[in-house]
């Protein structure tokens, strides 16, 4: 049974989630939190494009889902003092969906486009000139009489997200003049991430309180924030609202949120990995199909996870557990080989 809408640590948002989501969005590159490199790059490239009074240059986030490129995206619209219009790849199915957005753009305006490695090969094609020339060659008519017009567009900034880098079209991806990848977070960040939300939601947090759930939160903040939320609400009818460090470990105990993040469908993997085929190696739809769940959910949500905190080993022939992942699920490595056939010939 597929019961993802009840998990609390997918880095994917939930449906109900984007008012609450955007309330404890940063508005400027000073309050974000973490990301430094990404930050220093951005607060150069913005000053010099306000300097030079000229649009940025398109930028490019790429990442596991849940770090924050989309509040990235709006904070570089924020801080560039322009407009900022929000799609996403599979949203724009035609050429004319695109030729409809972009020739409603205002000067210096910002394009966002999440997931823009899902961008249809015909819409991405025309895309090329409008990144370069801002114009837009529109095919009219059909057959002998079919004639080409191009379109001017107003300067303007496209910001792609992606969580698959690998899957851009490297004509694409050369038209990014800024790329920023963003890292899982480390513990620190996230627990002054998990306080400055507490102070938004008038909830009362211990440091150490928020220190618990942030070493849970698998280093992104999108589940350091809902765990806060789950937190507060187990807080308010088990204790007397307030979040310490004991209220924060029995509710995300109860929630099954081991002590560094990992959820039943992580050690699901784990375990039948270990377990039915031997540590591994194991094809990711083969893995998909044993523990029913989505190939692109475990390769998108729980598989870079697992792979930064040295669980999974991914190979050319499949996922392979290593000892800590072992370990972690209270099992020992067998390092004999399964598959060796010995013969006697006396």
């Amino acid at each position: 049974m597929n019961d993802r809408e009840n998990e609390i640590v997918t880095s994917t948002l939930k449906p109900g989630e984007e008012d609450i989501e955007l309330s404890l969005r940063p508005q400027k590159l000073t309050q974000y939190v973490g990301q430094d490199k990404v930050k220093e790059i951005l607060e150069i490239f913005i000053e010099s494009a306000k300097m030079r009074n000229q649009p940025l240059d398109h930028v490019l986030l790429s990442g596991p889902p849940g770090l924050g490129k989309t509040t990235l995206a709006n904070i570089i619209s924020n801080e560039m003092n322009v407009n900022i219009r929000v799609t996403s790849g599979p949203a724009i199915e035609r050429p004319g969906d695109l030729a409809a957005i972009l020739t409603n753009l205002n000067e210096n305006d910002v394009l966002f486009i999440d997931e823009i490695h899902r961008l249809n090969k015909s819409v991405e094609e025309i895309m090329y000139p409008a990144l370069e020339d801002y114009a837009l060659d529109i095919i009219i008519g059909k057959g002998p009489s079919a004639r080409s017009i191009r379109l001017d567009l107003p300067k303007f900034t496209l910001i792609g997200a992606t969580t698959r880098s690998g899957m851009l079209a490297s004509p694409l991806r050369d038209r990014f003049g800024v790329l920023c990848n963003l890292d899982f977070y480390n513990n620190e960040d996230l627990q002054r991430i998990v306080l400055r939300s507490a102070v938004i939601m008038n909830i009362e947090i211990s440091e150490e309180g928020a220190k618990e759930i942030a070493k849970r939160s698998r280093g992104t903040p999108r589940i350091a924030n809902r765990l806060l939320k789950r937190v507060r609400d187990y807080a308010l009818v088990k204790s007397n609202g307030s979040i310490d460090i004991s209220t924060a470990d029995k509710a995300l105990r109860m929630f099954e949120i081991d002590e560094i993040g990992l959820d039943k469908l992580d050690r699901r993997i784990l375990n039948t990995i270990i377990d039915y085929y031997k540590g591994g190696p194991v094809g990711l739809d083969t893995l998909a199909a044993s523990i029913g769940e989505e190939k692109g959910t475990i390769e998108d949500v729980y598989e870079p996870f697992l792979l930064q905190i040295g669980f999974i080993n991914r190979t050319p022939r499949g996922r392979v557990v290593t000892e800590l992942g072992y370990k972690h699920v209270n099992k020992v490595k067998n390092n004999s080989n399964s598959n060796q056939i010995i013969i006697d010939l006396e």
